[in-house]
């Protein structure tokens, strides 16, 4: 009588199949980085490097200055990453300093598409990026708030075609393209995410 129980219960808990069909390909698998924008690129590495004791690992050229910082141990992930120059100038001709130097949040996904057609379904404007040198995807795309997102897929497993580097859908770093308007509806009773 417990095992039926049991078994019903874990049953009862499962998603139904088409929940678990839509859901299949969207995952978000946890945090991938940190941006930060720095006036001081060298200042900045050595906080992070001496003082906090992370190290320094390969970065891609992006065409401006930048670093990204990992964990220590062995295969330790990239988890900061700091640029200068350029794309780090706000409006001003000058970084940002405190919690506006965040750039984005990165987080680590699967289902690029999926995510790319769900963002677009809603109106939401986004842009997509291939990773110089890498075989890693992005889809950029702004929450209510107008905090950046940086969706990081490994397009390597990532089925259909690449991301679009056509000029207007190509991500560039620095620019901004945060519009508040469709998001006023999110959240409200019968406009679902």
């Amino acid at each position: 009588m417990a095992w039926a129980l049991l078994i019903m219960s874990i049953d009862y808990f499962q998603p139904d199949s088409s929940i678990r069909t839509a859901l299949s390909n969207m995952i978000i698998h946890g945090l991938f980085h940190v941006a930060i924008k720095t006036n001081d690129l060298a200042a900045t590495r050595a906080f992070y490097c001496d003082i906090m004791g992370l190290k320094e690992v390969f970065r891609p050229d992006f065409g401006y200055p930048g670093a990204w910082i990992a964990c220590p141990q062995p295969g330790g992930q990239a988890i900061i990453h700091i640029y200068a120059g350029g794309p780090a100038l706000g409006a001003d001709g000058t970084t940002p300093v405190g919690s506006a130097a965040i750039d984005h949040l990165s987080l680590a996904c699967s289902g690029f598409h999926e995510f790319r057609e769900k963002v677009a379904a809603h109106g939401l404007d986004y842009r997509e990026f291939l990773v110089p040198g890498t075989t890693l995807w992005q889809l950029f795309v702004y929450d209510p708030s107008g905090v950046q997102l940086e969706l990081t897929f490994e397009g390597s497993v990532e089925p259909g075609r690449a991301p679009d580097m056509s000029p207007g859908r190509s991500y560039v770093a620095g620019t901004h393209f945060f519009n508040p308007a469709p998001y006023r509806n999110l959240g409200k009773q019968g406009v679902s995410a």
